[in-house]
């Protein structure tokens, strides 16, 4: 077992969403210049300029690459380092470098937050190398308890990348989950409504065979009634074209729709109390559309109820245009409610509108409390 996970972590590949250079690194290094002056116009006890200049580029330099080259940026600099040391050990240069070289503890944790397992391993030698010099033959004198704080700041250093690495990894995979979910289900409710009209179709199809031969003007009403569930049906699968489904059990049954949101109205007795508008025309709404509005509706009810601290009203308003359904969802609880729209529910929720080509959005109102609104066109038209 220890050697599988040895050599899953060996095999581990680099994070596809490492971040390029930015305001903030040159921030940094901006910041770690200032601090080398300043030790250099402060101290008296530093080792000879051409050294110390060396030690912070050596530093400072890589840090600039540390999230796209994490290995090679540990290696200059623990290696230019460490030509330092020892440039130091065979001339008797005196003095110490500066404490800004610590930076090297940010290329440790670069190493492990963004290298591949690979680089993990063969940077964390490299720094254990380097460490092993300076404790043992060093040009500054560094006692047992130095030597074992030295090894610690960086294995901590180390353990923290590796730690915010499988944070960020583990919640990329839960939302990934919650994507899936939402496509599964809107899949399912596709699948349902097609099942649906097929249905129909086969119970038309057998009641115009048993009167074509008495009745032939009611077999054409028949189908004609089949020209249009055929035709409706083409359109939801042509809809269910790239939404994934498992393999689960299915209700023959329409899916709820904008009518149903009505449904989701409480009477005011309870707290929060729910309020729903409907305005405008949903006729001739794909069914799709239908069922993500009110499933939108409810997740967002239900998430004002758990999440919306001292919320007394929720209000939620449907609005049909020419072209596309508008929904809002407002409550007014406390803005501490800690709502925050990286919720993997709101994951799922955004997830819908976008498979049926509309936007989502949700975040504190202008005034109190939090506000959803989700725009969805009346065909559903999946990306």
């Amino acid at each position: 077992m220890a050697t599988n996970a040895l050599r899953s972590l060996w095999a581990e590949p680099r994070p596809t969403n490492a971040p390029g250079r930015g305001p903030r690194d040159w921030a940094l290094v901006a910041v770690l210049i200032c601090w080398s002056v300043a030790e250099v116009v402060l101290r008296q006890d530093l080792a000879p300029r051409p050294l110390q200049l060396l030690a912070v580029l050596a530093v400072l330099g890589p840090l600039l690459w540390r999230r796209t080259h994490p290995l090679v940026a540990v290696a200059v600099s623990c290696g230019t380092l460490t030509i330092i040391d020892i440039v130091r050990i065979l001339t008797g240069s005196q003095g110490t470098v500066l404490n800004s070289t610590l930076a090297v503890l940010i290329l440790a944790y670069a190493l492990f937050r963004w290298g591949s397992g690979r680089e993990a391993a063969s940077g964390l030698g490299v720094i254990l190398l380097w460490l092993a010099i300076i404790t043992t033959h060093g040009a500054d004198p560094t006692t047992l308890a130095e030597a074992v704080a030295g090894y610690a700041f960086f294995l901590f250093a180390a353990a923290l990348g590796a730690a915010i690495r499988y944070r960020a990894k583990i919640r990329i995979r839960d939302i990934d989950q919650a994507k899936a979910r939402e496509r599964e289900q809107l899949a399912r409710e596709l699948h349902d409504t097609v099942a649906h009209h097929v249905s129909g179709i086969a119970i038309q199809a057998q009641a115009g065979r048993a009167i074509a031969a008495s009745h032939p003007e009611r077999a054409i009403e028949a189908l004609a009634i089949i020209e249009d569930a055929a035709t409706r049906t083409l359109t939801e699968l042509r809809a269910i074209v790239g939404v994934l489904r498992a393999s689960q059990d299915t209700e023959f049954a329409p899916q709820p729709g904008v009518a149903e949101v009505e449904q989701l109205a409480t009477d005011g007795q309870t707290r929060p109390c729910v309020e729903v508008t409907l305005s405008g025309e949903f006729d001739d709404l794909s069914p799709a559309v239908g069922a993500a509005i009110y499933r939108l509706a409810q997740e967002s009810i239900t998430n004002a109820r758990r999440h919306a601290r001292h919320a007394t009203q929720v209000t939620v308003a449907v609005t049909g245009d020419a072209d596309q359904i508008r929904l809002t969802i407002d409550d007014d609880g406390s803005a501490a409610g800690g709502r925050t729209p990286a919720g993997y529910g709101l994951v799922g929720m955004r997830e819908r509108a976008s498979l049926l080509g509309g936007t989502f959005h949700a975040g504190p109102a202008a005034e109190r409390g939090w506000r959803v609104e989700a725009v969805l066109p009346r065909t559903g038209t999946p990306r």
